[in-house]
Formats: C-alpha cells, structure tokens, sequence
C-alpha cells in the first residue's frame, strides 16, 4: 500500500543579488562549458505557485465516503495522510475501513489494521463491530472473532458486553455453534464478564432455532438465578415462537398468559404477532382472530405486520371474504397497506377468478406508489391464464419489460405451460421465440411436451425452428422429442433438414 505524495515545483522570482529584480537568476557555471544545443531561458514567472489546500478531517471524511471507487477511496486516505500536521483519528480509520469491507477488498483492511497498532490516536469499538457484521455476511467467521480480539489490542480497553452479544449473536445467527461455544468460553476466562440479559436471549434463541426447547428453557432458569439479568419481552416471545414452530400452540398461549399475570410483562404487537402467525401457520385462523380482538381490547394498536398475517391466514383457508375485509379495516384504521397487503389481497381476487379487480387494485399500488414486483405480476399473469385470457397475458409479457418491469423465466413458463396445456400452439411458438430472444429457458419438460404436440399437429417447420433455437441455448431435447421431429421432416420428404438436423444434434 503505497502513499501518494504532494510534489510542487516552486521557481524563484527573485535573484539573490538584486531582490527587487524580476529576472530569474542564471547561474554564471552555465556558460562555463559550451554546449552543443541551446537550452532555452526559464519562462517569467510573474506570480509565485499556489499552495494547495489543506484537507481538512472532515472534508477527508466527505471524499471517502462519496468516493464509489474503493482503491481511489482508499488513495484519498493515503494522500491526505503525506499533508504536514495531519494525523488520521477514529473516523476516518472508520470510514475507509467501511468502504473497503463493504466491496469486500479484505486484504487492503488486514493492511489498514496493522497500521492502526502503530497510531496514537484513541480507537472505538465500535470500528470492530462494524467488521464483524461483514466478515459474517462474507461467511468468514473465524475473521469475525479475529475482529473481536482486535478491540482489546488496538481499542485497548476490554471489549464491551455489546460487543461481546454482537459477536456472540453473529455466530449463533450463522449456526456456528462450536466457534460460539468456544468464543463464549474464552470471553468468560479473558473478559471474566457476567452474562446479561441479551446474551441468555441469544442463546435462548440459539435452542429454539435448533428445535431443543428444554434446553431453552434450561437458560431462561439460568437468567432467573442471576443477579443481572431476568427474562424480558424478547426472551418470552422467542420461547413462543419456539414452541409455535413446533406445534406446541397451546403451551404458548399459556407462556403468554404466564408471561403477563406472573412475571407482569405487557407484550407489544411483535409479540402478538408471534401467537397469530402460529395460529394462522397451524390451520387455527379463528383462534388467531381471538387474539387480534383481545389484543384491541387490551390497548395495543394492530400494525400492518398484524393485518397483513390476518389476511395470510385466511388466504391459506380460503376465506377469500375475510381476507377483502381485513384489507378495508386496514384503511379504516388509518394505516397504509404494504406490499404483502397488497400481493395477498390481488391472489385473493385471482383464485377467486376477479382478474379484473385484481387488476384495478395493481393500479390503485401504483397510484399510492407502493412498489410492485415480479410475484404479484406473476400473480396476475396466472389469474389471466386460468380464464384462458391469453392475449393479455401475453400482451403483458411482451410490454412490461418495454417499461423497465423486471419479469423472470417463471413470468414466461407460467403462460407457456397454460398455453401448451390448452393446445394453442400457434401462441405458444410465438412466446417460446420471445423467451429465447430474451435469454430464458422454458422448463425442460414443457418444452419436450411442445415439440411433440407440434409435432403431432403437422407442424414441422415451427417444430425445427424451436428445436434449433433451444439447442443454441445448451438445451438438451429427449431422444423421444427430436425423434418426432425427424420423423415428421421425412414424411414431408425435406432431407436435406433432416440431414442438418441429425448434424446438429450429434
């Protein structure tokens, strides 16, 4: 790693002998020797060269982070560090280590923290912790701990218990439980820290995520024994959820009930929630229902989470009805529906065969300027194929992206496969030729399925198009779909295709 160092050429306008001159001064050992070529006299320099600015920390820290280029970022750095008096501090260190981790240029940051052991300047932690989080989205974990041993080298000072539940939490989340288990009991021998609150919740959470509730519960008995911590409304709604997720509904309603009469915890909407996605999750919308009245009653306000798991709920059963009214009391209640309001309500209305008010309701998004995705055009585009509404649907296909809509290969297959099942060929040729320009696949057995119905109608000519065209593409055809194909060119007595065929497909 290299600094870039500021160079200026400075001339002088003064000669030694006569300060007021504005001649340059020639030194007399020049015409001492001849020369064989004439070396032109220095220009007049009027006025002496500019300075250059001095870059500030803050404006330091401004090019850095404005900086899209992560080795030009980190010249900035170098290039300010050359300037007379300047000495990089805890946020600029941050800042560039920031940017190199975030465009994962992990050797430059190993080089930026070894330089940091030689600085003078006072560190945070806070620098580690951010390390930590991207060497884990990198699934490099060793590196997260490594980034925890920093703190005490570099910070010099312990690492804090935030720093400890962050890492901790890191590894549990990545299911790496051995490096937990052994980062855990190091911390215990070289920090000599009790365990609070968040760190019992993270492995409270470590067991329910493993299926291994008395194992969960075992901590939470820990945590009540302990002079520093006690279970909170995190840990309650983490053994819900657990026991949710493993069928054990009623058992959860009765932790919550303990939850609020016992220990006197009063839960929020999060923790609701958790109690009305088991329900709705296990087949017992009505039950889940129950819940959503009784938490009104008892004063806490539903948020969008709530409604939009409401309408899932029924959805899941059906209940196309419910689901239509639990939207309009989303609105009445003031609150703005989000995508998933949204996408559940518009599969409602396509499984209920309303294409036309789910389409109306893509607009009304629109108009609130709630952003769509593929699914819920994927949605429509099956609600439209399963009324046989083909020429929209394809009208669809071949507009969206004309728009900057992203559309995926389920997008094409879904009216592709509609097509081909109710034999429109003719419609079906057309898309297949769409897909293939536009650099998707259709799936393998559809296609091998639509070179024999096209086959089977006579259809050679479309036949060879497609079959030459999906082979381009790496697409492998059965022996069965190209056999057909043969077949049917050597009864029109075309063989010279047949024979370009057979080299082709060997």
């Amino acid at each position: 790693m290299s600094s870039i160092k500021l160079c200026a050429r400075c001339y002088s306008a003064s000669s030694p002998s006569n300060p007021s001159s504005n001649l340059p001064w020639i030194s007399p050992l020049r015409f001492l020797k001849p020369t064989s070529k004439t070396t032109p006299d220095p220009p007049l320099i009027k006025n002496p060269s500019r300075k250059p600015k001095f870059i500030s920390h803050e404006t330091a820290l401004t090019l850095i982070k404005n900086e899209r280029n992560p080795q030009k970022a980190l010249d900035i750095f170098n290039k300010v560090s050359t300037q007379k008096g300047f000495n990089h501090n805890n946020a600029t260190y941050a800042v560039i280590l920031h940017k190199l981790a975030f465009f994962k240029k992990f050797n430059a940051v190993d080089g930026i923290i070894y330089q940091m052991k030689y600085e003078t300047c006072r560190f945070n932690e806070g620098i580690f912790v951010n390390l930590m989080t991207h060497y884990a989205k990198s699934l490099m974990f060793y590196k997260v701990v490594e980034m925890f041993d920093c703190i005490e080298l570099i910070v010099r000072d312990k690492p804090s218990l935030k720093a400890i539940s962050w890492c901790l939490n890191l590894l549990v989340e990545a299911n790496q439980v051995d490096l937990a288990r052994t980062f855990l009991l190091n911390v215990k021998k070289d920090c000599s820290f009790v365990a609070n609150t968040c760190i019992f919740n993270i492995l409270v959470k470590h067991h329910c995520k493993r299926g291994n509730l008395e194992s969960a519960f075992e901590v939470v008995e820990e945590m009540k024994k302990a002079d520093v911590s006690f279970p909170n409304l995190i840990t309650y709604s983490t053994l819900m959820n657990g026991l949710c997720v493993n069928g054990r509904l009623q058992d959860a309603f009765d932790l919550f009930e303990e939850m609020v009469s016992k220990d006197q915890i009063l839960p929020d909407a999060l923790t609701y929630n958790v109690l009305i996605t088991g329900f709705c999750q296990n087949g017992k919308v009505d039950r889940a229902m129950k819940i959503f009245e009784f938490m009104r009653k008892n004063g806490c306000f539903p948020n969008i989470i709530n409604y939009s798991t409401l309408m899932n709920g029924f959805l899941k059963e059906g209940r196309f009805k419910d689901v239509k009214e639990v939207f309009d009391e989303i609105k009445i209640a003031g609150l703005k529906p989000d995508k998933i309001c949204y996408t559940t309500l518009i599969t409602c209305m396509c499984r209920s065969g309303a294409i036309d008010e789910a389409i109306e309701v893509l607009e009304e998004m629109k108009q609130e300027e709630c952003r769509t995705d593929t699914v819920i055009f994927n949605v429509i585009l099956g609600g439209l194929c399963s009324q046989n509404r083909f020429d929209e649907a394809l009208e669809m296909l071949e507009r969206l992206p004309l728009k900057g809509i992203f559309l995926n290969k389920a997008s094409y297959r879904i009216v592709l496969n509609s097509l081909c099942k109710e034999g429109e060929l003719g419609k079906a040729s057309g898309l297949l030729g769409m897909m293939l320009s536009r650099g998707f696949v259709p799936h393998f057995a559809t296609s091998n399925e639509l070179l024999a119905q096209l086959c089977k109608a006579g259809r050679a000519a479309d036949a060879t198009k497609i079959l030459f065209g999906m082979m381009n593409m790496g697409f492998k055809p059965e022996p069965h779909s190209w056999s057909l194909v043969i077949d049917l060119i050597c009864r029109e007595r075309k063989l010279v295709s047949v024979f370009e065929l057979l080299d082709e497909l060997t």
